[in-house]
């Protein structure tokens, strides 16, 4: 398999269940990186979320943060932005509201959010960020940039806002799940596809041989993309009906023993 460029989601795709990479995944991309091949990790986290993993794995050429919203060098300093217009994100918030919805943004290493609750402490501690409790949320958005508003709940009230939210916002935000519990906004721009083609435009490779890794519904975009799309086994089942490719689970390093397998060895095939 020739390959360009190696991009991949995080959470439940390249990191293992205590959201953490293994040893055999940090050394097999920096041998993928070695030989001239492109590293570009893609997540719904904001940047502060993400920049310890950049800076563990030592070999990133780009990265892609809040869903497309944003691209970063691996120095951390902002490629590409797209942000909410103000009048834009403060309806999302009143639709959270509407809702009875936990919600926040974000901003530098923080998260702000409105609603009192279990969500923050919880996001917290995967996200590696502060939550700042901010009950006026909306006179914050109206002081700062909003590339991302995560909007939390059970799944099965996230399940049936989903497609109500996307037609309440057609045409200006586009609207995905990372996790059954989430609902993501974002500019309208900002996918991981779009961003990944960003990366691509910037850095000088092929988007057609990138080789691309993800589990969920904001991953797709980017899966569709490449010319090698990879549903990790413990994929949405949905999503994985939807790809070329499929690997082992993350907890397993299946993205990682893929590239071994179909990259690195030199008569690998898929």
């Amino acid at each position: 398999m020739k390959v360009s460029a190696i991009a991949f989601d995080l959470d439940d795709t390249m990191l293992l269940d205590d959201r953490t990479l293994s040893d055999f995944t940090v050394e097999t991309l920096r041998r993928a990186a070695a030989r001239g091949i492109r590293i570009i990790p893609a997540s719904g986290r904001a940047r502060d979320s993400m920049r310890p993993f950049v800076d563990q794995l030592g070999c990133v050429d780009a990265y892609i943060a809040c869903n497309g919203a944003e691209i970063w060098s691996p120095r951390h300093e902002v490629l590409r932005r797209f942000d909410f217009p103000d009048a834009v994100a403060l309806d999302i918030i009143a639709y959270a509201r509407e809702k009875q919805c936990y919600a926040h943004t974000y901003f530098g290493s923080r998260f702000y959010y409105m609603i009192e609750n279990e969500f923050a402490s919880v996001y917290s501690a995967a996200s590696l960020l502060t939550g700042c409790y901010t009950p006026d949320l909306e006179a914050f958005i109206a002081g700062h940039p909003t590339p991302k508003v995560l909007v939390v709940d059970s799944e099965e009230k996230i399940a049936g806002m989903l497609t109500e939210a996307r037609q309440r916002f057609e045409g200006r935000a586009s609207i995905t799940c990372s996790k059954p519990w989430f609902l993501e906004f974002n500019p309208p721009e900002a996918t991981k596809g779009n961003a990944l083609a960003g990366c691509a435009d910037l850095l000088g490779f092929d988007v057609s041989a990138c080789l691309a890794f993800g589990d969920s519904l904001n991953d797709l975009s980017m899966l569709q993309a490449t010319g090698f799309g990879v549903a990790v086994a413990n994929a949405r089942e949905d999503v994985r009906a939807q790809v070329r490719f499929t690997c082992g689970r993350n907890s397993e390093d299946g993205p990682a023993r893929f590239i071994q397998t179909h990259v690195l060895t030199e008569d690998g095939c898929p």
